[in-house]
């Protein structure tokens, strides 16, 4: 399969949240997000990026099918929820380019594509002058009982990348598990890495 890799912003990032909102609903349904998702709170979570004059989408391409997608925006344009555990770091928000979703459908993994999915958002964190780049991930109890036994965590890949967690930066973000009735909170780990 031929996969293609494109940076998109302005008209064609809005012409493509449609399609990372039902890859997001597909791809965090799985562990460890284990997310219940539903197409109208996605559609109001990705207002950000059309709002966001520093957004980018980098997309995945199966022909014309968009098979993956990453989405970055400057730090002070995400939720407040993700922003406000940076307060005691010292480091400015406007410094930080923030990394959100990277979802790839799972026939298409291991091809190279979540290393373009990260050249591309910190090119452009470049392009706007950010020092840092930061994501989060879920934290799941390591005996939660739908973790997969052949579960890999993506720790290893992240390291290599050269991005390392931030010692008690945490956000709390909530959403409904599969396997429950209501939304919970979750801790979220911020990882972080500096640009040269």
């Amino acid at each position: 399969m031929t996969l293609r890799v494109e940076t998109l912003t302005g008209a064609a990032l809005d012409a493509a949240l449609e399609d990372v909102a039902r890859l997001r609903i597909a791809v965090f349904r799985d562990w460890p997000y284990l997310y219940d998702g539903d197409l109208d709170y996605e559609r109001r979570y990705l207002q950000a990026y059309r709002d966001s004059p520093g957004a980018v989408v980098a997309g995945a391409f199966d022909g014309a099918r968009l098979v993956g997608a990453a989405t970055g925006t400057p730090m002070e344009d995400h939720a407040d929820d993700f922003a406000a555990p940076f307060a005691a770091t010292g480091l400015a928000l406007t410094d930080i380019f923030y990394c959100a979703e990277s979802v790839l459908l799972p026939a298409y993994r291991g091809q190279g594509v979540g290393h373009r999915f990260f050249d591309i958002r910190e090119a452009h964190a470049r392009a706007l002058h950010r020092s840092h780049v930061a994501f989060c991930a879920v934290e799941r109890p390591r005996d939660h009982p739908l973790r997969p036994a052949e579960y890999r965590p993506l720790d290893a890949f992240w390291r290599r990348r050269g991005y390392a967690p931030l010692p008690g930066v945490i956000a709390r973000f909530s959403w409904k598990d599969v396997d429950q009735l209501a939304e919970s909170a979750k801790p979220l780990q911020f990882w972080i890495k500096e640009l040269t």
